[in-house]
């Protein structure tokens, strides 16, 4: 039964939820990432607390570390942002505790590069339907919302655009489950750009404390 974000409107940037857009909680300390391929700042897209992803036993564990997701928008398109192991994106698994709002760096960059147009809050609801995809339809059909209210994916099966890209965990080298997809978002100003249409996919091994991210289109 596939776990759905929905979009439950603005939030605060520093906001200690599971939210797309605003600024990255982290331990002091922690440094603003940066793509591999143009040096630049990555901007930030998302945060997850892994409390909120049902596990296998279908209930939330609380304090099991905060995922917070980046992709290079410097020239979109030129980074490799989508690949998982290219250096254009980021996933940092990070734990809960002494978390404060990490500093934009301080370069002469757009800060529309650094960040999304809004911040916005999620809610989860679970939709009794056998994958993301009908769940997603079921949901807007149910409730008369439009489907771009529905952000993605807690946990559960990755609803692959293109072939299944499931990662290794670099550590342990088991699969690493889905931790989130997402879309891009409800509507321009808040987008995320996944190639136009495309889902985001990122993959945690808590045992190892890796995350890994990844688009298709």
């Amino acid at each position: 039964m596939p776990q759905l974000m929905i979009d439950a409107g603005p939030t605060a940037p520093d906001a200690l939820v599971t939210r797309t857009g605003g600024v990255p909680l982290a331990p002091p300390g922690t440094e603003w990432p940066t793509c591999a391929s143009c040096d630049g700042p990555l901007q930030f897209l998302a945060q997850v607390l892994l409390s909120d992803v049902d596990n296998s036993t279908g209930s939330a564990e609380q304090d099991r570390g905060i995922l917070a997701l980046f992709a290079c928008q410097n020239d979109p398109g030129m980074c490799d942002d989508w690949a998982p192991t290219a250096g254009g994106n980021r996933a940092l698994l990070l734990p809960t505790t002494d978390l404060r709002p990490l500093p934009l760096p301080s370069l002469s960059v757009d800060e529309a590069v650094l960040v999304l147009g809004a911040v916005r809050a999620v809610t989860t609801e679970h939709e009794d339907a056998p994958d993301y995809d009908d769940a997603r339809e079921a949901w807007a059909t149910r409730t008369g919302r439009p489907d771009p209210a529905v952000l993605g994916q807690l946990g559960g099966t990755p609803a692959w655009i293109q072939d299944d890209e499931t990662p290794l965990c670099p550590g342990c080298h088991h699969p690493m489950p889905l931790a989130v997809q997402l879309e891009e978002g409800p509507d321009h100003y808040t987008a995320m750009n996944f190639g136009g249409g495309g889902c985001a996919y990122a993959f945690t091994c808590e045992p190892c404390t890796r995350a890994v991210l990844l688009w298709q289109c």
